[in-house]
């Protein structure tokens, strides 16, 4: 834990925006998924509970539909950080993410809290941190809040956690714990369990299956491991589905998987070994040549622009470094 453990975080947020001029937004990573619109949506709402107001933002695109209907249907006003006209007076927090990460754009404005659950280079300019990468989700640090300001989360709020607390665990298959449990208990019943369960079975569309073979066309196993490079790219969030869904194979421990998205090369991996750490590998193989990070049973990351597509070079250095 990065936060202070005699100090209630929602606490010290809470007074250091109270009384105080100027524009709040609440950033999530690059390409949100539903965890970190999720974690953002109730952050804001909670803020609004307080008597103070923020918006939503982000950069990249809303690419699930799954996520774009969980947005629609729980009126999240969420929105690209182009829509505002960003200046240096504006505060910045980032959920779900980390001020230097590679996921996570540097925009106009003062990054003045960061609360995120994954492995994290914080900053020294950050003033309010509360990273807890034993957390299997945002949400759950989010739902956390909540129990502590004693405030009773709206049923869409409630809804919108339980969607980003079960998605980002894998329904609850991945990095669960039992501060994840604790708030699946806690937000079960105020949430829309008819919404829910639509938005979580429905998760993938007709328009995924080319993605899907593709990746079973080019995919090379060997013991225990999964490579695959898809040179025509995919959406990011989609990656990690296909991840997952390579990872469900009995055989399957380790998942690689590349795109080449936009002349730049996105990673995404998927661990269920025990004793690997899907963040320190990706760390280690995009040293010096790009950027990443994430958890134990998953990771993502980019290659520099300048790196030329090599998949049997990277597949042999991720043999050597995953063994």
């Amino acid at each position: 834990m990065y936060y202070q453990e005699l100090l209630i975080f929602s606490d010290i947020l809470i007074h250091s925006l109270k009384d105080k001029e100027g524009r709040i937004f609440i950033q999530t990573h690059n390409f949100p998924d539903p965890d970190a619109v999720a974690a953002a949506f109730g952050l804001k709402e909670l803020l609004n509970a307080k008597g103070i107001n923020a918006g939503i933002i982000y950069d990249g695109e809303l690419q699930r539909h799954a996520l774009i209907q969980m947005i629609a249907h729980l009126n999240i006003p969420i929105h690209h950080w182009k829509h505002y006209e960003l200046t240096n007076s504006d505060r910045i927090i980032i959920v779900d993410g980390c001020k230097g990460n590679a996921n996570v754009e540097d925009l106009i404005g003062k990054e003045i809290a960061v609360i995120d659950h994954h492995k994290s280079l914080t900053t020294d300019d950050v003033k309010m941190i509360d990273i807890r990468p034993e957390y299997g989700s945002c949400s759950t640090m989010i739902c956390e809040y909540y129990q502590e300001q004693e405030v009773i989360p709206t049923a869409a709020v409630a809804s919108a956690l339980y969607i980003g607390l079960a998605r980002d665990t894998d329904l609850f298959t991945r990095g669960m714990t039992e501060m994840d449990l604790a708030a699946l208990t806690y937000l079960f019943p105020y949430s829309d369990k008819g919404l829910v369960n639509n938005i979580l079975r429905n998760n993938i569309q007709l328009t995924d299956l080319d993605y899907y073979r593709k990746l079973l066309t080019n995919l090379v196993v060997s013991k225990g491991m999964a490579f695959c490079y898809l040179p025509d790219g995919c959406p990011k969030n989609l990656m990690g589905i296909l991840g997952d869904f390579i990872l469900s194979l009995q055989e399957i421990h380790f998942v690689c998987l590349f795109a080449c998205n936009n002349d730049q090369i996105s990673l995404s991996f998927r661990n269920n070994w025990d004793d690997k750490d899907a963040s320190v590998i990706m760390k280690a193989f995009t040293a010096g040549k790009g950027r990443g990070g994430g958890h134990k049973q998953m990771a993502g990351g980019i290659l520099d622009s300048d790196i030329p597509a090599d998949p049997e070079s990277w597949f042999a250095s991720l043999k050597d470094l995953i063994n």
